[in-house]
């Protein structure tokens, strides 16, 4: 009995050591980090903010110098002028979902005035962050109503096209822009 006794004891006793070891984290915090001041060694950020290099501002990447005009936006995963460009082209639809980071942008069901048996939903991908013509990527949905049901419907590639098309000319405007700005 006794050495049943001792068992249960070292097994309670093992079972509140390593209770006791799960409520203690590590610190996430680099020791190097001190206030807000940032790490010690350096005294401040790279590029002189959080977001480096480039900032990002009301949808549009400051360049830095031999940028070329990328614009690839510092806080973005993915090429600010294609963004914002995508998101104006599609203006027109209601906007369900926009991942600034992901490069994804998911409009609801859109019917036109003209055509009441008929809806659209578009999702847009921003594919990189260089301004390039194969850097957005655009997929359109269309149901029609049959007896009181939508019905999948198929879109042609030359829509998909244009609105493809209509997004990186507008990216270019907005290039252009923030460089004759700069």
């Amino acid at each position: 009995m006794p050495i049943r006794l001792n068992l249960v004891a070292v097994t309670l006793l093992a079972a509140l050591v390593l209770a006791g070891c799960s409520g203690s984290k590590p610190s996430p915090t680099d020791p190097g980090y001190i206030g807000q001041q940032g790490p010690a060694s350096s005294g401040s950020m790279p590029g002189g903010s959080i977001l480096g290099d480039s900032s990002l501002v009301f949808g549009t990447a400051k360049n830095k110098p031999g940028d070329n005009g990328a614009g690839g936006g510092g806080a973005l995963g993915v090429n600010a002028y294609l963004w914002r460009g995508a998101l104006d082209t599609l203006s027109f639809m209601p906007l369900a979902s926009a991942d600034p980071f992901g490069g994804v942008i998911i409009t609801d069901w859109y019917t036109p005035a003209a055509t009441s048996g008929e809806r659209f939903k578009a999702t847009a991908y921003i594919l990189g962050r260089e301004l390039r013509s194969d850097g957005v990527r655009v997929t359109i949905f269309r149901q029609v109503l049959q007896n009181g049901q939508w019905v999948d419907s198929g879109v042609s590639p030359v829509t998909i096209g244009e609105i493809e098309n209509k997004v990186l000319s507008r990216a270019r405007e907005l290039r252009e822009q923030s460089l004759a700005n700069s």
